[in-house]
């Protein structure tokens, strides 16, 4: 397996809706795969959930990466989303991203904080609505 990147994972997770949501979780994240957003930790289930809710509520979007490094196993990122919603607002959201990978190439634990670039302050939570 080709090793996964943040762009790769974001474009199947919310980008891509004819994707089938399992198929994309499989395809980037290991069964054991944990997350902490914003002090927060999910399991992969809880992240599942999260990504289900995220999918119901973004009509489109796009990923910029500004800083990507990986060293072996670790994966490090400082990425921009800017997302479309349904309900027609726009936000824009800064993330720093810390990971390992499996042996396979997929995210295992991702850390992350993020920071509301612009958008309603509604928006601010998103990375962690379920």
């Amino acid at each position: 397996m080709t090793h996964t990147d943040i762009t790769r994972a974001l474009n199947d997770l919310l980008f891509t809706p004819g994707l089938d949501l399992s198929e994309a979780i499989d395809r980037h994240f290991t069964p054991d795969y944990r997350q902490r957003t914003n002090g927060v930790w999910s399991d992969r289930a809880d992240f599942t959930q999260h990504m289900t809710r995220l999918r119901s509520l973004v009509r489109s979007g796009r990923i910029e990466v500004h800083e990507e490094l990986r060293d072996g196993p670790k994966y490090a990122d400082r990425h921009t989303v800017t997302i479309s919603l349904h309900n027609g607002r726009t936000s824009r959201t800064e993330v720093y991203l810390f990971a390992q990978l499996a042996p396979d190439g997929r995210f295992q634990r991702v850390e992350e904080t993020t920071l509301l670039v612009e958008g309603h302050a509604d928006d601010r939570d998103l990375g962690l609505i379920k």
